[in-house]
């Protein structure tokens, strides 16, 4: 037994155990973050006697006697100075670090209350944000110093509301103070905690599992087989993966389950895992697309090992690379890429009602949830009653099922609360990554560079199962060809499966892929027509009116020619500058369902805004309050965002595609019109209360192959050009970006998206390298390379608008994935400017960030 002070309360701890175990189980302090365990991360920084320290590697009694301190331990004024510091600068988007940074940003200042811009990103460097790109967490920090220096008093956060005001974001103060709750700060009375044996090899026969000397461990609640699963087989569009691999049959990857476990303590989770007995036959896995498409390949699924195949053709690409002056042909390779999310997945599964589930999790839709899991029970949906609660980050990476299904499971045959929460190792090597992918590229112009045909082939490594990598493959082949005004293009596609982790959604959708094989070839064209690679792109570039390579017709809303304008001189300034531009789409389109919808309701004099839209860190919240009061004239005080809930929040898809903004925004704002003539009409919304209000916008477009001349396959395009700046050593020196996101229904949040997403970008080219062999994850969070805050250039964003908008939302177009898709061929041009060589794969080998061995 032994006492800690820890803020400002002595406080007895009779068992010894980490630090951080102890502030969050036992004392309920949940500011307090668990994102590695690793001490890696930071986000369970706190200070002791003043210092910082990362309380999931440390055992408590090692902190006798010595001040320990929380962000709930922080005086009143501390806490006002750093939410609206947080708030104003656009600080905050998933949250799941800001606490950590918090610290970081009250150590610093104790000693320092003006510091430069270096002084803090040195004083983060220990904490990671996946999120921001720090460029609006140091400018929270800088303020807060102004403030404590010069002893203001903290502004008040006046704003109507209005489209491209900057508003804070309406979750800023939970999430700055650590008040807001993430799944895994959540314990409920007779909770069990359940883990799932994951296989040993990538492919092997289970022969039999063996459970009889786990279920003798004193603390072992429950194990569930395969053959206890209702329905074993589900998936998010493709219905292809087990739940369990049952007794044999063969394993597809090393993240498939074999038994899944409960027990009282999750402390004891490993030891009954490991009392469980599997008798494999080991197989020869298939590890890459080519050895799967061989004629003897063995099948990974019974109906083949291609999962999915696109083909787009338009006009005469022979005739045209025939007659054309200028032809490059060149073959380009792109790896998996993690996600890397600041907040492992955790899912909480509970009884609720007869026969039926309430779950709570931190994923992109919780109606996909409430679908696979009614499915996998072989119950209703609506017997399925899925809550989010804050999403500590997601990129795609939170769309499959990964620990929400298990404890649904579990819950159901126990009767009991069961929490399933990944390590950040399990995340690292069992969720869905980017897709790895290889490409041959074709692409043509005139002697004057007018393009006149692009010819592709691309294969996607989908993995072991199909996640979502149909689309993902459908969006690499339709924006293979750019966003430039030529008609000639022949485009093959593969997404083959392999025994490797699965390819799903990630931010870009396989445009950041394909983007960087056409954005290369279009430098070595400008090469040879004798024209700079700015000229090229605007010569080229696509505008109102004319007709994008897959027959879509620009429409008024297209920026990418001021794109590019407004970073010319940026460009032409530097000898080691490299450009690219890039585009994407905003909603699922291709003729597919598309759908947003959003309930207004009156309760107690609040507006309730209710969508089912998740929020990872994008803001919709905020999106939509905007809209409500863009429309209404509230005050954004009388309004209330709600969490999805199945229940309580009608189905508005999933976040994914860039689609929120446009899709539920358009939805939101046609139910505030409701609310808006209802209220001009009873004069206040005491008169209106218990009243609802319903919007629905459906997107409609058209089937891919679609008949037409000028098929519409999105409802809109976002724009952007980035120039990547090199210093003569090579190291990014800084990020000019500039974006045509139509309407920015919030300038600051928008910017904070684009500055995180360059800096992901950045790590994807340069520094990030998620390694495999044989088909077993080699890569710790550790050795993953994301990018802190002293590594991070100096990012500037410009935020420019074409010559009209679109009809949806205000104007408002998505940003979310677009901004770092030309991050990766921008800087590999400015490396082609340094030195002459040309880098066709990623990450970029031979830099300043990964020399040559």
């Amino acid at each position: 037994m032994f006492l800690l002070n820890i803020n400002g309360k002595d406080v007895e701890v009779k068992e010894d155990k980490k630090l951080m175990t102890l502030l969050r189980d036992d004392l309920r302090i949940t500011s307090v973050k668990d994102g590695c365990s690793e001490g890696i991360c930071g986000t369970c920084t706190i200070l002791v006697d003043g210092k910082k320290i990362k309380a999931c590697s440390q055992l408590a009694s090692k902190y006798q006697g010595k001040k320990i301190l929380t962000v709930e331990g922080l005086s009143e004024r501390e806490k006002a100075v750093y939410v609206y510091a947080f708030g104003e600068a656009g600080a905050v988007q998933c949250g799941f670090c800001i606490p950590g940074m918090v610290i970081c940003a009250k150590a610093l200042l104790d000693e320092n209350l003006n510091p430069t811009r270096e002084e803090v990103k040195k004083a983060l460097r220990g904490n990671i944000c996946r999120c921001t790109g720090y460029v609006k967490i140091e400018e929270a920090i800088l303020m807060a110093a102004k403030i404590f220096r010069e002893n203001l008093e903290v502004p008040k956060n006046e704003s109507t509301g209005a489209m491209s005001s900057d508003m804070h974001r309406v979750d800023v103060e939970e999430k700055v103070l650590g008040t807001g709750v993430y799944v895994d700060d959540i314990i409920l009375p007779g909770m069990l905690y359940a883990k799932a044996l994951r296989s040993k090899y990538p492919r092997a026969k289970v022969n039999k599992i063996d459970i009889s000397k786990a279920l003798l461990h004193e603390d072992c609640v429950k194990i569930l087989t395969a053959k206890d699963v209702p329905n074993n087989v589900i998936g998010h569009l493709v219905q292809d993966w087990d739940v369990m691999i049952p007794e044999g049959e063969i394993t597809r990857y090393v993240g498939d389950a074999l038994a899944l476990v409960a027990t009282n303590h999750k402390e004891t989770l490993d030891e009954v895992l490991a009392l469980i007995e599997v008798d494999y036959t080991e197989l020869t896995p298939v590890t890459n697309p080519a050895d799967a498409l061989k004629a003897d390949a063995p099948l990974i699924h019974a109906d083949g090992n291609v999962m999915s195949k696109e083909l787009l053709k338009k006009g005469n690409v022979k005739e045209a690379i025939k007659n054309s002056k200028y032809v490059v042909t060149r073959k380009y390779k792109t790896p998996f890429q993690e996600h890397g999310f600041m907040e492992p997945e955790c899912a909480i599964a509970m009884p609720e009602g007869e026969d039926g589930i309430l779950l709570y999790s931190g994923s992109q839709s919780v109606y996909d949830e409430q679908h696979e899991i009614s499915l996998m029970l072989n119950i209703p949906p609506e017997k399925v009653h899925c809550q989010s609660k804050l999403v500590g980050g997601g990129f795609g990476g939170k769309e499959d099922m990964s620990v929400q299904h298990h404890a649904a499971l579990m819950a159901w045959h126990t009767k009991r609360p069961v929490k399933v929460k990944f390590s950040r190792q399990e995340s690292l090597d069992y969720h869905t990554k980017r897709h790895a992918m290889e490409m041959e590229f074709t692409t043509a112009c005139d002697e004057e560079g007018n393009l006149t045909a692009m010819k592709a082939f691309i294969i996607a490594d989908t993995g072991a199962y199909a996640s979502l990598g149909g689309p993902v493959l459908q969006r690499a082949c339709t924006h293979a060809a750019g966003p430039y005004n030529y008609q000639n293009i022949e485009i093959l596609g593969m997404s083959v499966y392999t025994n490797n982790v699965v390819g799903g959604a990630f931010r870009g959708f396989g445009v950041t892929q394909s983007c960087f094989a056409i954005e290369n070839n279009i430098n070595l064209l400008a090469e040879m027509v004798g024209i700079s690679p700015w000229e090229i792109r605007y010569k080229n570039a696509i505008r109102p009116g004319q007709v994008l390579p897959n027959g879509q017709i620009a429409d008024e809303s297209v920026g990418m020619a001021e794109c590019l304008e407004a970073v010319k001189e940026d460009f032409e300034s530097s000898p080691y500058a490299g450009i690219a531009i890039g585009f994407k789409n905003s909603g699922t389109g291709v003729g597919l369902k598309d759908i947003g919808r959003c309930l207004l309701s009156v309760e107690k004099g609040i507006v309730h805004i209710r969508t089912s839209a998740a929020c990872m860190g994008q803001g919709i919240a905020t999106m939509c309050t905007h809209m409500v009061c863009e429309t209404t004239g509230l005050d954004p005080k009388l309004t209330y965002h709600e969490a999805p809930d199945t229940v309580r929040t009608p189905n508005s898809g999933t976040s994914t595609a860039s689609r929120q903004t446009v899709v539920t925004g358009e939805a939101t704002r046609r139910a505030a019109e409701k609310l808006k003539e209802a209220l001009d009409k009873a004069g206040s919304l005491e008169a209106l209360e218990g009243m609802e209000f319903f919007g629905e916008y459906s997107a409609v477009t058209d089937p891919m192959g679609a008949p037409k001349e000028n098929p519409i396959s999105h409802v809109s395009y976002s724009y952007g050009a980035q120039v990547v700046i090199l210093d003569e050593k090579g190291k990014v020196e800084k990020v000019v970006a500039a974006y045509d996101v139509g309407t920015p229904v919030n300038p600051k949040s928008a910017e904070g998206q684009i500055e995180g997403g360059i800096v992901m970008g950045l790590g994807y080219a340069l520094t990030e390298d998620f390694k495999t062999e044989g088909g077993y994850p080699k890569t710790k969070l550790g050795t993953l390379g994301l990018m802190r805050a002293n590594e991070a250039p100096k990012i500037e964003v410009k935020l420019v608008k074409g010559p009209g908008k679109i009809p949806q939302a205000y104007g408002a177009k998505g940003v979310g994935e677009l901004c770092l898709i030309p991050t990766a061929p921008a800087c590999s041009h400015a490396y082609y400017r340094l030195d002459r060589k040309l880098r066709c794969q990623l990450p970029l080998r031979d830099t300043f960030y990964k020399k040559e061995k």
